[in-house]
């Protein structure tokens, strides 16, 4: 009798986990080594045009819970010396002093803090970016763009996000003009499930 009762309590206490699994929060790597990600960055030059360009080498990953967003997190290294404008002789200068001087500050990362969900897949992303040796606050407008399967047997999730940095914020003293104070960047991560 005592037998049967403590097996029909096991059977009992495996179907309620059964039937109720515990959601844990998803882990994935960002797809830079099939460029599936782009930072992208866009400033403008004297008030008369933009300037656009990229960062070339970067990597993270992300952790993300859809029933539970306060568990998301995304860790981004960036390579600041990677900086790609299509133009020799100005990525040259922007990797100087003047600007990201990547011989003395080698990299850059972005961690976040919190994950603030607007509903509809939007969200915003909390966190702090260090760059050129100073870390700041920032905050991310993010949008989900898609999760699924993919031809390989993987699972994929995408977003972007866009944000503006001010550049004397990172210690970027470098006059382009008033309407050259803030850069605009532009996230588009990639990330497979591990």
């Amino acid at each position: 009798m005592k037998g049967n009762f403590f097996v029909s309590t096991l059977i009992a206490v495996l179907l309620a986990f059964g039937a109720a699994p515990l959601q844990a929060a998803e882990e994935y790597v960002i797809d830079t080594k099939d460029a599936h990600a782009f930072i992208q960055f866009r400033i403008q030059h004297l008030g008369f045009s933009w300037l656009s360009g990229r960062f070339n080498r970067f990597d993270g990953s992300f952790t993300y819970d859809e029933k539970n967003p306060a568990a998301n997190r995304v860790v981004v290294n960036i390579d600041p010396a990677s900086i790609d404008s299509n133009h020799a002789e100005r990525d040259k200068h922007l990797r100087g002093s003047d600007f990201l001087y990547v011989s003395r500050y080698p990299s850059a990362r972005f961690e976040s803090t919190a994950w603030e969900s607007k509903g509809d897949g939007k969200a915003v992303l909390h966190g702090k970016l260090t760059l050129r040796g100073v870390t700041r606050p920032v905050a991310i407008e993010v949008t989900e763009i898609g999760a699924g399967r993919d031809p390989w047997g993987g699972y994929r999730r995408g977003f972007e996000g866009r944000t503006n940095l001010t550049l004397a914020d990172f210690n970027i003293a470098f006059d382009l003009g008033p309407a050259a104070r803030e850069v605009e960047l532009m996230l588009s991560v990639e990330g497979i499930r591990k």
